[in-house]
């Protein structure tokens, strides 16, 4: 019996990319035991998807952190007896587990980032061929390692029943059409502008038989929120009421979610709701586009030579007006949502 240790403890969106991979290796060799080793907060994205898989959380921010920390990580890791490890982060914390591992007698793999062919596409700003998905990135560390699957996880809740009645305090039955939106991400090249995005609720809160929710997190985004809630009709904001397990619950039920180049978009990939994301700085081209995920929902802007200029979002523009956000109208977005509503009642 193969012990796979998987590392990769951030960002969300990443670690949540992480799930299918790791769901359908551990389905093809059930013989075999596999830990992922991730942030204490993102546990619930793997600890129903089988048998044989296992969380080791990792608490960054006090017990795991700085060389005390990584201390007591291998403390915990060398008598758990490992035979392989999957470093699916590539950073230092990660390659010093990997390295300690090696020194060992563990067989190793790490992921190929893929760093240069992205930096090469910003500068060239070449699109028509995308470049690797994260996903198959991911899969290639565990061929290494000798353990090749078949994609063949669809959904979280495959692996644990729905159950509305766990939600009881947002909501106690699903009537109409239920429509997500997560307005925002991590970085402002990421984020539609705030005051558009309101718009684009006020539209969608007025459909007949439409409930539309609204998703974020921290104090900052959860006044945004109970704002737009107070003010349009038709609105429900969970933030706060919900743990992790009860929010992928309740976004198991949406008709649709609209998000940025962010976590929520591959949360709700990851309970199989069709997506329309909004693009800026980012690009799908570059690897990150949600799990499964129609590409003709990205709702972006094409003919600016100045885009992508960034893998995650988080340079400043150099334009200084997000003109890639900005020139997005409100009712492009609305009518993409509205298409994919129809296209699912058919």
């Amino acid at each position: 019996m193969a012990k796979v240790l998987v590392i990769r403890a951030s960002s969300f969106g990443d670690v949540a990319l992480l799930v299918p991979v790791v769901a359908s290796v551990a389905a093809k060799y059930p013989q075999d035991r596999f830990s992922v080793m991730t942030r204490k907060a993102f546990a619930p994205l793997f600890e129903n998807l089988g048998f044989n898989i296992n969380v080791i959380p990792l608490d960054l921010k006090k017990r795991h952190k700085g060389i005390r920390g990584f201390i007591r990580v291998m403390r915990r890791l060398i008598p758990m007896r490992f035979s392989h490890v999957a470093d699916v982060h590539d950073v230092l914390r990660s390659k010093g587990v990997r390295c300690s591992m090696f020194l060992l007698g563990k067989k190793t793999a790490k992921i190929d980032k893929g760093r240069k062919e992205k930096y090469d596409l910003i500068a060239s700003k070449k699109l028509d061929q995308p470049l690797k998905h994260t996903i198959e990135r991911y899969r290639e560390v565990f061929d290494k390692l000798g353990f090749p699957a078949p994609m063949v996880f669809n959904n979280l809740f495959d692996f644990v029943g729905k159950d509305l009645s766990l939600l009881n305090a947002v909501v106690t039955e699903k009537e109409g059409t239920w429509i997500g939106v997560a307005p925002f991400a991590k970085h402002k090249g990421k984020i539609y502008p705030l005051e558009k995005m309101e718009k684009v609720v006020e539209k969608l809160s007025a459909q007949p038989n439409t409930t539309v929710f609204l998703f974020g997190a921290g104090k900052e985004e959860q006044k945004v929120l109970s704002l737009w809630a107070k003010k349009y009709p038709n609105i429900i904001d969970p933030t706060g009421k919900v743990n992790l397990n009860k929010e992928l619950l309740l976004m198991s039920y949406m008709d649709v979610m609209l998000t940025m180049d962010s976590a929520n978009m591959h949360l709700a990939s990851l309970v199989q709701v069709p997506v329309v994301s909004i693009w800026g700085a980012t690009h799908p081209a570059l690897g990150f586009y949600g799990f499964r995920q129609d590409l003709k929902n990205a709702v972006q802007i094409g003919d600016l030579d100045c885009r992508p200029c960034s893998v995650f979002g988080e340079q400043p523009c150099l334009r200084s007006d997000y003109a890639c956000l900005n020139m997005i109208k409100e009712e492009t977005v609305v009518d993409r949502v509205n298409e994919v509503i129809a296209a699912k009642q058919k």
